[in-house]
């Protein structure tokens, strides 16, 4: 997939090109659909007694709230080449918006259970955000916006695990009983998914030139496989072996920050003895490392491109993965509460960079099939987060075993990352188009006399 006019640098604090409107807007709709996708997470506490869950049947719902979303993810990636990220992700926010609202009406296991796969469809959100990015941006910074934009969205995990206690907080204080305070406090993250799909609607388009739509009927962009052909991207993709290395990558650090994002506030709840709120606010700072640290795995991605091309994207994604599970074994050992909290920081951190530097990789596995890959990918995430959930849901393993297991199972999955390979004429092509941006971006600033916010 050919795209002009792709965006050379980020400023920041701009809103003025459909480049940045597009930034800013899909990484706030990302952090958004976090409140849906796991704003029940904190007061699973509070569920647990209300509608008399086990540990397995809560592990039930963990693996229902992420195992649809492997499956949406597929279908996403797609569905952006043929439709275009504006009319894809504005149709997701408001269909995931009605489970968000409605699982407040659940009274039993069984409906509980099917309210929370409902709403693990928003999940697929993710590939959205980073297909759009993809389109926007060139070479030389699109690792950058990648990883900032996922970041900033996933930061949405951490803040929800402090507001959703705090909202319901605010609710049980007007006189609302606890059973009923939960059910009420999942109707704001619902609102909240509305109103950012009428922002995406209204102030983004498909890419630089315009919306898909209008560019095919124009001539502009072709139809068909080389115009993002739907199936075709996606058998492509899936015969690429490249593409299921990054699969089993993503689920090893994706997935396990979304096991986390499960798992986090009951943990320290069960474990450390705290409150509902103090271990939602603790749970909120694995998360809360998504502000800098996936940000900077694409842009340590985009600087390593620049020098070792893309094999050096490739050896970052395998470092990190590989201390990253270690950090969660030594997490997992943690006995003492503030030991835990820096262990469990200092490993979110790698989880992040795992993150980033995955998606610095995507845009250059295969760029007529940029969907299908990234829908793939994405998907990986929450496979990973699926395998994850099983450990948790078992009454023979603790929490903390689970983690162990887990720890162990991110160390080995980190080798799938040197499978990644890529043949000298697309090394060589990349190389080109990297050098071509970074000119054009540097001529741009030379006239402008802008501040540049990206790799060197």
């Amino acid at each position: 997939m050919e795209i002009r006019h792709k965006a050379t640098r980020i400023d920041l604090f701009s809103l003025k090109t459909v480049q940045m409107r597009a930034f800013h807007l899909t990484w706030f709709a990302f952090f958004l659909c976090f409140f849906g996708w796991f704003g029940i997470a904190p007061l699973m506490a509070v569920v647990r007694e209300d509608l008399d869950l086990t540990k397995a049947q809560i592990g039930n719902t963990i693996i229902a709230s992420v195992a649809i979303t492997v499956l949406v993810r597929l279908l996403i990636g797609p569905l952006c080449d043929r439709l275009g990220p504006r009319k894809t992700y504005t149709g997701l926010l408001v269909l995931g918006s009605i489970p968000v609202m409605c699982i407040g009406l659940a009274h039993s296991y069984e409906t509980f259970l099917l309210a929370r796969l409902a709403i693990g469809a928003i999940g697929a959100s993710f590939v959205i955000t980073q297909y759009h990015t993809s389109v926007m941006f060139a070479p030389n910074v699109v690792g950058t916006a990648n990883a900032t934009t996922a970041g900033w969205g996933n930061l949405g995990g951490g803040i929800t695990q402090m507001m959703m206690p705090l909202i319901m907080a605010a609710i049980v204080s007007l006189g609302v009983e606890q059973t009923m305070g939960w059910r009420l406090a999942m109707v704001v993250p619902g609102l909240v998914l509305l109103a950012a799909a009428w922002l995406y609607w209204n102030f983004t388009q498909d890419c630089p030139e315009g919306n898909f739509a209008e560019l095919r009927s124009s001539g502009a962009l072709a139809a068909g496989r080389d115009g993002l052909g739907g199936l075709q991207s996606f058998a492509v993709a899936a015969r690429d072996i490249r593409v299921w290395a990054l699969f089993i990558a993503y689920g090893a650090c994706f997935g396990v920050e979304l096991t986390l994002h499960n798992i986090a506030a009951i943990y320290f709840f069960d474990k450390f003895k705290l409150d509902l709120a103090t271990a939602g606010m603790i749970a909120g700072l694995f998360g809360a490392m998504c502000l800098f640290a996936r940000t900077l795995g694409g842009f340590i991605s985009d600087r390593l491109a620049t020098k070792s091309g893309l094999r050096g994207r490739v050896l970052l994604l395998f470092a990190v993965l590989f201390l990253e599970g270690l950090a969660l074994i030594l997490f997992s050992q943690m006995g003492v509460l503030v030991a835990a909290v820096a262990a469990m920081m200092m490993f979110s951190i790698f989880v992040q960079l795992g993150c980033g530097a995955t998606f610095g990789i995507v845009p250059f596995i295969n760029r007529k099939a940029l969907g299908a890959v990234a829908g793939i990918v994405g998907a990986g995430g929450n496979m990973g987060a699926v395998v994850a959930g099983f450990l948790f849901k078992s009454e023979s393993l603790s929490y903390q075993q689970g983690l162990f297991y887990l720890g162990i199972g991110v160390t080995v999955a980190s080798f799938a990352a040197l499978a990644i390979r890529f043949s000298p004429e697309v090394a060589a092509e990349e190389k080109r188009r990297l050098e071509a941006a970074l000119a054009e971006r540097d001529a741009a600033a030379r006239q402008t006399g802008g501040v540049v916010v990206a790799a060197e």
